[in-house]
């Protein structure tokens, strides 16, 4: 069964926050007010718009969610970011390219014998 919720994100801080079923917003998915209907989702978006108006969040939208007999999970890989945060690793050491600072004094250091 396919239902819906509204996420946003928080005006002081930016980060993603879900309509909460006990009211006002949650960071946890798990506490997101959930919609069944179109009526309902409709009445979900227009309670998070008039926190946009009261400075609370800023671009709230609907997101699709699979109901699995209670586990719940967005069905768009976009949502699953956001969840999750990104779905890339930080590159090893090795790999990293050296500060700018380091960078710019190799490039424009001369040799002492070749001038170059």
């Amino acid at each position: 069964m396919k239902l819906e919720i509204v996420s946003a994100n928080r005006l002081g801080d930016g980060r993603v926050v879900y309509l909460a079923r006990e009211g006002g917003w949650s960071e946890s998915i798990i506490d997101g007010r959930s919609a069944r209907t179109k009526e309902d989702s409709a009445a979900l978006l227009a309670e998070a718009e008039r926190a946009v108006d009261d400075g609370i969040v800023v671009s709230p939208y609907l997101i699709s969610m699979a109901d699995d007999g209670g586990a719940f999970a967005p069905l768009r890989f976009r949502e699953r970011i956001r969840l999750f945060g990104p779905s890339h690793r930080a590159a090893p050491k090795s790999h990293r390219a050296a500060p700018k600072s380091h960078r710019s004094k190799q490039r424009h250091q001369l040799s002492p014998e070749t001038g170059r």
